[in-house]
C-alpha cells in the first residue's frame, strides 16, 4: 500500500508536547495546528495519520532547534507505546522470539512500518542486521531516526536495560544531530546515507533470554493477537472500528469519509474489509453495539441523548437496535446494569 497515508497509533506522539515546551515552544499549540488531540494521545489506542505525524516531527525539530528530536523521543518511550504488541513481546523467552513477534505484528500499531532480520549488510560473519523500514515514500529523516531509535530502546528494554551488543548502525539520510548525539544515544557508530536503516548485531542476540518474561502472559497476549489481528495485511477492520469509535453524533462518518481517512477508494475499503471477513456497515454494527451497551449501562443520558451519540437519528433506531443485539430494551438493559446482585447475560459484552 506504498503511498497511501496509513494511519500509526497515537501513543507514537506521546511526549512530543512536552519536549517542545521544555525548550520554550507551544508544544500543546503546536498539536492542535495538525488536528491532534493530546488527551487521545496520552490514551493511545486510536490511530492519527502517519504522513501528519512525520510533517509534526519535521516542523518541531526545524522551528525550535531539536535536530536530534527523534533520538529524544524514542528516549522517553517504553515497550507499552506498542499496545497489546509490548504484552507479547517483553513475555517472550528469547530476543530473537521478541523480535519475530514484532516482524509479525508490527502492523497493529502501523500498518506502515516493517522490522525484519535480514544478512549483515558489510557481510561481516556471526553478525546480522534488524531493518526497520516504513512504506510511505520521502519517509521523513526524524522519523527513521524516531523508529530505529525505538527499536534499539526496545532491545535494551528486552535485555534488562544492558548493552545487547550493538555493532552499528545504519541511516539512509544525511546526519541531522552531532555525531556525539548519535553516539551517546546508540552508544556504537552511526553511519549515514546507507541503503535502509539497519541495526548490526551479533546473530547469539536472538538465544539471548528475555530478562522477567513470563510464559502465561505470552500466551495470552500472543492468543489476541492472533484472533484479532490473524490476517497478514493490515487489520482494515480494526482501523475502520478505530476512526468510527472516536466519532460521535452527527459527526458519525459513513463509508466515503472513513475511506478518505484512510487515503483509500470506498471500493477498495469495502474489499479489505470483504477479504477479512465483514463489511462497513458491520463494522458500524459492532462498534454501535459496545457504544450502546457502555453509554446506557454506565451513564444516566436519556435514550434519545445516546442515539444521537451513535448518529441515529431518532430514539425508536437504538430501541430497535437494541433489541436486536440483547433481546431487551434500553431500560430493561440499564435496570439490568443497575442490580448487581442479579446476574444476567443480557450485558455480556
Amino acid at each position: 500500500m506504498r503511498d497511501t497515508d496509513l494511519p500509526v497509533r497515537a501513543s507514537a506522539l506521546r511526549g512530543l508536547s512536552a519536549l517542545v515546551s521544555e525548550v520554550g515552544g507551544p508544544g500543546h499549540e503546536l498539536l492542535a495546528a495538525y488536528g491532534f488531540d493530546e488527551a487521545k494521545i496520552t490514551e493511545g489506542s486510536s490511530f492519527v495519520s502517519l504522513r501528519l505525524a512525520e510533517r509534526v516531527l519535521e516542523e518541531a525539530a526545524g522551528r525550535f532547534a531539536l535536530p536530534d528530536l527523534g533520538l529524544r523521543m524514542a528516549a522517553q518511550q517504553d515497550l507499552h507505546m506498542l499496545g497489546p504488541l509490548a504484552i507479547a513481546m517483553e513475555n517472550s523467552r528469547t530476543i530473537g522470539e521478541a523480535v519475530g513477534c514484532a516482524s509479525r505484528y508490527l502492523f497493529v500499531f502501523s500498518p506502515a512500518i516493517s522490522l525484519e532480520e535480514i544478512e549483515d549488510p558489510l557481510g561481516t560473519p556471526g553478525m546480522i542486521g534488524l531493518r526497520y523500514a516504513s512504506t510511505t515514500t520521502n519517509t521523513s529523516p526524524q522519523s527513521i531516526d524516531y523508529g530505529i531509535g525505538i527499536v534499539h530502546r526496545v532491545l535494551k528494554l528486552l535485555n534488562g536495560g544492558a548493552p545487547y551488543g550493538l555493532r552499528s548502525v545504519q541511516l539512509p539520510h544525511a546526519r541531522l544531530a552531532t555525531e556525539s548525539a548519535y553516539q551517546e544515544y546508540f552508544g556504537a557508530e552511526v553511519r549515514f546515507e546507507c541503503p535502509s536503516a539497519v541495526l548490526r548485531v551479533p546473530n547469539q542476540l536472538c538465544s539471548m533470554p528475555v530478562s522477567g518474561g513470563n510464559n502465561l502472559l505470552r500466551d495470552i497476549a500472543i492468543g489476541y493477537l492472533q484472533t484479532h489481528f490473524g490476517n497478514s495485511g493490515a487489520p482494515v477492520s480494526e482501523l475502520v472500528a478505530a476512526i468510527l469509535s472516536e466519532q460521535h453524533g452527527s459527526d458519525y462518518p459513513d463509508l466515503s469519509k472513513v475511506a478518505r481517512l484512510l487515503r483509500l477508494h470506498p471500493r477498495s475499503l469495502q474489499r479489505s474489509l470483504s477479504k477479512e471477513g465483514t463489511t462497513f456497515s458491520g463494522v458500524v454494527d459492532r462498534v454501535r453495539r459496545t457504544q450502546a451497551l457502555d453509554l446506557i449501562t454506565t451513564t444516566d443520558l436519556s435514550f434519545s441523548h445516546i442515539a444521537a451519540a451513535l448518529g441515529m437519528h431518532e430514539q425508536s433506531s437504538l430501541t430497535r437496535a437494541v433489541r436486536r443485539w440483547f433481546d431487551t430494551s434500553p431500560s430493561n438493559l440499564r435496570r439490568a446494569a443497575q442490580e448487581p446482585k442479579r446476574h444476567s447475560p443480557l450485558i455480556a459484552p
